[in-house]
């Protein structure tokens, strides 16, 4: 008579260490590409807040050449910059003679999502000094 040969329970032990090994290197693969996902997102939002308030800036800066009120042009200028960039969301505001522009952007992540992270979300910020003239300012 025959005995059936035992199983090795080294495969079984070797193969849950596989999956967790592999499923922790999917995660840090993950982490890395979404992570210059959030990078990318965070330097195209300060890069369009930086744009809309150079455009605000340039548009005061015309109108004050030409002696027109420059605050009214300016805020006119950053928000019709905003509004050329479909993929950022912004808002602009005149305070004492400085033009705020605030953007926000969103991502889709390419790994994250498993985990039930879908997007990345950044938000950027830049500002432009109106320089008084006349009764303008």
């Amino acid at each position: 008579m025959s005995r059936a040969p035992e199983l090795d329970q080294r495969g079984q032990s070797v193969s849950v260490y596989a999956i967790v090994v592999l499923a922790a290197l999917i995660a840090a693969t993950g982490l890395v590409v979404d992570g210059g996902q959030q990078i990318a997102a965070a330097s195209r939002a300060e890069a369009v807040a930086a744009e809309a308030a150079r455009a605000a800036g340039n548009a005061a800066a015309s109108q004050r050449l030409a002696g027109y009120g420059q605050a009214t042009a300016a805020v006119r200028a950053a928000r019709t910059y905003l509004a050329g960039q479909p993929d950022v969301a912004g808002e602009v505001r005149l305070s004492g003679g400085i033009v705020r522009v605030s953007t926000v952007t969103r991502q889709p992540t390419l790994f994250l999502g498993v985990i039930g992270i879908r997007e990345v979300i950044a938000q950027g910020s830049a500002e432009a000094r109106l320089v008084p003239t006349g009764a303008d300012g």
